[in-house]
């Protein structure tokens, strides 16, 4: 609901519905103009990218804990593409109409701090008064949502690799109310690392454990996509044919490869990153 709001919102800013900002349309894609930074500017967003959209794969691990997962998991997959191409996509996208990408409190953020988040910075700009808090709130909620599918995501796995002797016996063990504990324990002891953003080179510890983050997602993605290529491929070898799977993926074998190629572009993008490190500060410019 939050993002529908913000659309809706975001599409009022646009048309100069609220504050003296006027109609702004695409103006500010033209002035400062977007990819203002060039190709590494636009590479450097992309661990940040796939640490916003991970999480989208969870929705395989849900199988395993499906009353019936032949109806409800392809149903659920076709609900996690169009909501991730509606609310994600089409919210970045307004944002780029009702923020300009010279704002000096884009750079400002440090750490997880949601005040400077592009969302309150649009509000703001557009003089709503209050509304910048409530939705601070909302960015706040939706951490915690993110951080309890992350602990369902890693302990289930954690549990599924014991099961079939990929990972120590001890983290299959499962308790009467069907919880993998010393997958909570092991995931809990990790998240403790957290606590190293109250050294004095916070930014840079976040920043690191982003990093880890978005760059894992790559790495999930590829494989999924590695996966499901391999699958068809000994599907048709050993002679079944299309028609007898139960569930298709929307863009086939062909959609697979190219998610393949995509991630690992995105990897060696973030590689050029990282060794040929621009100006810290193009913006100012």
């Amino acid at each position: 609901m939050g993002c529908i709001g913000f659309i809706i919102l975001g599409i009022v800013i646009d048309c100069g519905g609220t504050g003296h900002q006027g109609y702004l349309g695409a103006k500010y894609w033209h002035h400062p103009g977007a990819f203002k930074n060039g190709f590494h500017g636009f590479c450097t967003v992309f661990v940040v990218a796939a640490f916003a959209f991970g999480g989208t794969e969870l929705v395989g691990l849900a199988a395993a804990e499906a009353a019936n997962p032949k109806k409800s998991i392809p149903q659920a997959t076709k609900q996690v593409f169009w909501r991730i191409t509606f609310f994600y996509v089409v919210s970045l996208f307004i944002l780029g109409l009702i923020v300009p990408s010279d704002n000096p409190n884009l750079l400002n953020s440090s750490g997880a701090n949601s005040k400077y988040s592009p969302f309150v910075i649009a509000i703001k700009l557009a003089e709503i008064k209050a509304l910048p808090s409530i939705f601070n709130v909302i960015i706040t909620i939706s951490v915690l949502s993110v951080a309890n599918s992350c602990t369902f995501g890693s302990t289930r796995t954690m549990q599924a690799l014991a099961e079939r002797g990929m990972a120590p016996a001890f983290l299959a063990y499962v308790d009467k109310k069907g919880r993998p504990i010393w997958g909570v324990v092991i995931q809990l002891a990790f998240g403790l690392l957290a606590f190293i953003g109250e050294s004095n080179q916070a930014g840079t510890v976040f920043n690191w454990l982003l990093a880890l983050s978005g760059l894992s997602f790559f790495f999930i993605w590829a494989a999924i996509c590695l996966s499901h290529i391999r699958f068809r491929h000994a599907w048709r070898v050993q002679g079944h044919v299309k028609a007898e799977l139960p569930y298709e993926a929307i863009f086939g074998v062909g959609g697979s490869w190219y998610g393949l190629i995509m991630n690992i572009l995105c990897m060696i993008a973030t590689f050029y990153v990282a060794v040929w490190v621009s100006d810290p500060s193009p913006c100012t410019h």
